[in-house]
């Protein structure tokens, strides 16, 4: 796996995790920064704001299981489901002593596993930052786009993800929107993924979206919805962009209205990788949050 040095110069930490490593990073010391990240991606996508905040606060982002630098097993071996992925989180903070005082940074994916670790332990969260995802059913306005009906369909799915990685590909082609990501930077979302074995978890995430009851997962979503509402005071800061054609203005309208005091920016030209089409402005937002709402021991 060959990512740019430049690009993510962060040391390697592992947890073992019945039988599995889970990779994640740990830059930097003070009040800890969670950080979740969703499918396709790995904490790759965070390392902008890891290089822009591991100076003044304790930087720890996980590489899911079968995502980045993880180990990858077969579903056999290991469940793939969000229940896991919130025991896999619960492990690694209990694991880093992270017991009180945290900030969720969450996206895509990270957001449902966040969240779903926040409501089983409320009063450790004080602060959200919420980027681009969603942890409540699909909402009643908003289709099911018919590219991710594509992959979870039998046998086609998995010779379009897993085969043809048509899902990885198509993310850093169309998820950054303002302008082309750069060739090194594709290659760094692409590196975990090389391989029909390293796709496991990517088709897995697709195929595992809650629809209905009896999916794995939707009767937790259902009770992380019903829950969000204790999170009203918790300071909160949304960075949307608006041309996710998943995360768009029907789940920021889902949000604002579950979390109706959060502080929302809208970049009306980023897409679903709103990090890297507007990470800089981003960047500045969350420092002046932070910097605004300052956890009290």
């Amino acid at each position: 796996m060959v990512v740019s040095s430049e690009l993510y110069p962060f040391k390697e930490r592992y947890l073992d995790l019945g039988g599995h490593r889970l990779h994640y990073l740990d830059e930097g010391r003070g009040e800890p920064l969670v950080m979740l990240h969703g499918n396709p991606t790995w904490s790759f996508y965070y390392r902008n704001l890891v290089k822009a905040f591991s100076g003044r606060y304790r930087t720890i982002v996980p590489d899911h299981i079968g995502c980045g630098k993880s180990d990858k097993p077969g579903a056999d071996a290991y469940p793939y489901t969000l229940e896991q992925r919130v025991k896999d989180l619960e492990a690694l903070l209990a694991t880093l002593g992270l017991e009180d005082n945290l900030t969720l940074v969450v996206h895509d994916w990270g957001g449902m596993i966040g969240m779903a670790y926040a409501t089983l332990h409320p009063e450790k969260i004080k602060r959200l930052v919420i980027l681009n995802t969603g942890t409540f059913h699909l909402p009643k306005t908003k289709p099911f786009p018919w590219s991710l009906w594509f992959c979870r369909t039998p046998l086609l799915g998995a010779l379009l993800v897993r085969g043809g990685n048509a899902f990885s590909r198509a993310a850093v082609t169309w998820c950054a929107r303002r302008k082309p990501l750069t060739p090194e930077i594709r290659q760094g979302y692409l590196a975990p993924y090389d391989s029909w074995a390293n796709r496991v978890a990517v088709l897995r995430f697709v195929q595992d979206i809650p629809l209905k009851p009896g999916d794995p997962g939707y009767d937790l979503i259902s009770r992380v919805e019903q829950n969000l509402a204790q999170f009203r005071r918790v300071p909160t800061v949304i960075c949307w962009g608006d041309q996710d054609f998943v995360f768009d203005r029907h789940f920021l309208q889902r949000w604002t209205e579950c979390l109706p005091e959060a502080v929302v920016h809208r970049f009306p030209d980023a897409g679903h990788y709103v990090l890297e089409d507007a990470g800089e402005e981003i960047i500045a937002i969350i420092d002046r949050f932070l910097k605004e709402h300052p956890i009290h021991e």
